[in-house]
């Protein structure tokens, strides 16, 4: 067993290089200002170090690159379809497969056909857009994580799953018939990357099938989950990573998938069904939508570079060198003095900036302060889960009712950033642990009703104030 302070190489070398961005402090200013004190309004070239998200972000490999020039563009029943459908096949087991460009698409066509305004989606954690998209056909998006999640310092190794009791007193409630939809999340991007087991998911698969109630994954980080479940499940021990992923996916009445993650691509996704209505339902709003049901919004060489990508991401050296690189940089940063989501995932590890900035109330959003003041010290990108994304807002935008944890996320791109990348990372957050209380506050200027964070425009708020 590999040990944590044990060099794990990475089992790929470098072969082609893209610049990054050095602005010097002064710029950083001026450009974090102009920017309304929002990441996501920033330029890519005003970024030194970009762990905003890991979707679409990754590197792809020569083999992958070398498959994108088979990319067949016919309009119909190209030949780069029949090697993604049989890939994707090959991996779920299900026998409906539908393209889509990402995994939003995938949601708003799998939603718009699965629920009916005034029901319910359960799930152990909605993302965002998984959020949105629910609430965007009349539904209603419900969270039940696990009483383990809420202890952010333990090493519990499964906090991403769902609440097994909560969920069957939901099912078997005086509700329970309006529920439309379990839904998944592996690995939980909303609860600090945590993984599900194989356990809970059997678990929820057999109530889901006793109450009668849709069964389905939101499987963007499948390989991970399958990485973790490996390394920390004892029954899965020998099991290789696509095995596990295999054997999950055949737990759910289907999935959809965002393999702007776990596809290694910059582009892409798939929907995965069993029922042959529900397919037809889905593949007639692709087809009004997306693109025909053999491209979904991909070209031929993306298709390609999926087919390739799917096989790539469940390497066990791969996905080995990946979750250590994201454990040591665990240790950097807690070994400055900040906290982090205990257990570290893979694709991310979340901040306590609430612990390290406890100067700063909630109306002060401590998570997006943290995440401003590593963009200024560093040109550092990140993204808030804290009360900016979170809590509830008033019409004047002040805060009601805080997020339970003020969180910064550091989305890790797969394949993109070395050790030496992480450790300027980890340097630049211990600078900022040495004298916590120069970070200041924000207040909201303007923010949009619906996935604020997105677009909100801030300003920073002097002491005092």
């Amino acid at each position: 067993m590999v040990r944590e302070f044990e060099p794990v190489l990475p089992p790929y070398r470098i072969k082609v290089v893209e610049p990054i961005a050095f602005l010097d402090a002064k710029q950083r200013r001026e450009a974090i200002e102009a920017a309304g004190y929002n990441p996501f309004n920033l330029r890519a070239d005003q970024i030194t170090i970009d762990l905003l998200s890991d979707s679409g972000t990754g590197a792809t490999s020569d083999a992958q690159e070398g498959a994108a020039a088979l990319g067949d563009e016919s309009y119909a029943g190209a030949r780069s379809w029949f090697r993604f459908h049989d890939e994707v096949t090959d991996l779920t087991g299900y026998p409906f497969i539908l393209p889509v460009h990402q995994g939003r698409a995938g949601e708003r066509v799998l939603f718009g056909s699965l629920l009916k305004p005034g029901q319910i989606c359960l799930s152990n954690t909605h993302f965002d857009t998984t959020h949105a998209n629910v609430e965007l056909v009349g539904a209603q998006a419900r969270d039940l994580p696990c009483p383990e999640a809420a202890d952010l310092d333990s090493a519990e190794p499964f906090k991403g799953n769902i609440d097994l009791a909560a969920l069957e007193r939901a099912l078997a409630g005086p509700n329970g018939g309006r529920v439309g939809l379990v839904l998944m999340t592996i690995t939980n991007n909303g609860l600090g990357a945590q993984p599900v087991s194989m356990a809970n998911l059997r678990a929820t698969s057999e109530l889901c099938r006793r109450h009668r109630v849709p069964f389905f994954l939101d499987a963007a980080r499948f390989a991970e989950n399958a990485w973790l479940v490996h390394t920390r499940e004892p029954e899965y021990r020998d099991w290789t990573p696509r095995r596990i992923a295999t054997a999950a996916f055949q737990y759910a009445d289907g999935c959809v998938v965002s393999l702007k993650k776990d596809g290694l691509s910059a582009v892409g996704g798939f929907i995965g069904l069993r029922d042959r209505q529900l397919h037809a339902a889905c593949e007639a709003n692709l087809i009004a939508t997306e693109g025909f049901s053999t491209y979904g919004g991909l070209a031929g060489h993306d298709l390609e570079r999926l087919a390739r990508g799917l096989r790539e991401v469940v390497d066990p050296a791969y996905l080995r060198a990946r979750a250590a690189s994201t454990a040591r940089l665990a240790r950097l940063i807690n070994e400055a003095g900040v906290d982090t989501v205990q257990p570290a995932g893979i694709h991310a590890l979340y901040l306590n900036a609430g612990r390290l900035l406890p100067h700063l109330s909630p109306e002060r959003f401590p998570g997006h302060s943290l995440g401003c003041q590593l963009y200024l010290d560093g040109g550092i990108r990140c993204a808030e889960l804290g009360s900016l994304y979170l809590g509830t807002l008033d019409d004047e935008h002040r805060l009601v009712t805080p997020a339970p944890f003020e969180l910064v996320r550091l989305a890790i791109p797969r394949r993109v950033y070395t050790d030496t990348h992480l450790e300027y990372v980890a340097a630049t957050l211990a600078d900022i642990a040495k004298d916590p209380e120069r970070v200041t506050g924000y207040r909201i200027v303007s923010a949009p009703p619906l996935l604020r964070h997105f677009k909100v425009r801030l300003e920073p708020v002097s002491a005092g104030t």
